[in-house]
């Protein structure tokens, strides 16, 4: 309820307080879904929220924020981010934007970079990528290998992922490597085998790109089933290209997350409702490459649980705001403005198996976003804006 206090507060708490409008995501403690409380205020001491409540209620604490009047929502969650490569692909956005249709095999052109790439040149971009996420509110990433294909490539990739997040995906089965064009069965073997053994310390999940010209059903099945062996949780890359098994095998595999879900049917949303399995909404990519957007008021409607994502990629999504993918997601994919920050929080860490991130409740990881806004509103509002005016991570 609002006024829970956790704990005593130690000698390094701060309030936040003359705050508009707060997002809790705690609908104990406010209004509607997003748990709104108005006039609010909140204290955080040692990386946790551990008081929530009206500002004219908020205890004393060693140092105060006045933020006069802001919005204050979680950090955004960002669930599927593909950070780790070299180069970029503008010369296929130009094309496609000239009309050329989207194929996964421009893939192919960023694994060629990345492999010839150093280390210390992936290591800057993922840094410069990490950096922007950051400062666009984002305070929970994953990121995903893919873009090696090879062992020591993979492995390379998740090591330097690990670097900047905990949320680290194998992704060896994103496209079947070019050396083994001809043998897919053999780069599955290469991918469940000596790949998998070289990630698995450096990861805690897997994922496959079930769609047109990456893996069929049982292929993935087989991927997800070694990594699951090796400790690995599942994810699915489902459905983006063409109406596919991706959701089934997603939920079959009890998978956090089918990301994309841009093709569905009815039979496809009474299994993702049926499970836990969250429908990741990747808006960049649609945008990017002027596919269809996924129907997310009948996802919702359905009782699909969603969440929005960036897809941060150099080939089908180079984006890393969150905010945008809010206000794409409002506009083209039927979500109310509460909705898609509720996908873009919670929703997120949903996707991630986590209680500690995209909720501002008490007990809750002090993860902290300020707009320059009255309201969460103005995040779709106001597209194209910078209104994050100050974020704050664990405290």
């Amino acid at each position: 309820m609002t006024g829970e206090r956790l704990g005593s507060f130690g000698p390094g708490a701060t309030a936040v307080t003359g705050i508009a409008e707060l997002v809790t995501n705690d609908p104990a403690a406010g209004e509607g879904p997003l748990g709104l409380v108005r006039d609010a205020a909140l204290v955080v001491d040692g990386g946790q929220v551990v008081w929530v409540g009206p500002t004219a209620r908020c205890p004393a604490a060693d140092t105060a924020i006045a933020v006069d009047g802001a919005a204050v929502l979680p950090g955004f969650v960002d669930s599927h981010a593909h950070l780790v490569f070299a180069g970029d692909r503008a010369a296929e956005f130009a094309a496609r934007m000239a009309g050329e249709p989207y194929a996964a095999g421009g893939i192919q052109d960023t694994v060629a970079r990345t492999r010839a790439a150093a280390d210390d040149v992936l290591r800057a971009n993922l840094g410069r990528l990490a950096a922007e996420l950051r400062r666009s509110g984002t305070t929970t990433f994953e990121v995903k290998s893919g873009y090696g294909l090879t062992v020591a490539d993979e492995e390379r990739s998740l090591r330097l992922a690990r670097e900047v997040t905990p949320e680290t995906t194998f992704l060896g089965a994103h496209v079947v490597a070019p050396e083994y064009a001809d043998d897919p069965a053999g780069y599955v073997d290469l991918v469940t085998g000596p790949m998998l053994a070289a990630c698995a310390p450096h990861a805690r999940w897997v994922d496959v790109f079930c769609d047109r010209g990456a893996f069929d059903a049982d292929q993935a099945r087989a991927v997800l089933a070694a990594g699951a062996a090796r400790g690995l949780m599942p994810r699915v890359h489902a459905n983006q290209l063409q109406h596919g098994d991706g959701i089934r095998v997603a939920v079959e595999a009890g998978a956090a997350s089918a990301d994309h879900c841009t093709f569905t049917t009815e039979a496809d949303l009474e299994l993702l409702s049926g499970s836990r399995t969250v429908a990741t909404l990747l808006p960049g990519a649609e945008f990017s490459t002027r596919a269809p957007y996924p129907d997310g008021r009948r996802m919702l409607d359905a009782g699909v649980t969603v969440a929005l994502a960036t897809d941060c990629n150099p080939g089908s999504s180079y984006t890393t705001s969150m905010p945008f993918c809010i206000a794409v997601a409002v506009r083209e994919m039927g979500l109310t403005p509460a909705e898609a920050v509720w996908a873009a929080t919670a929703g997120g860490a949903a996707a991630l198996r986590r209680d500690d991130v995209g909720r501002l409740a008490v007990g809750a990881r002090a993860d902290v976003v300020v707009l320059d806004a009255p309201s969460h509103v103005h995040l779709s509002y106001r597209p194209g804006v910078d209104l994050v005016a100050r974020v704050l991570e664990a405290g």
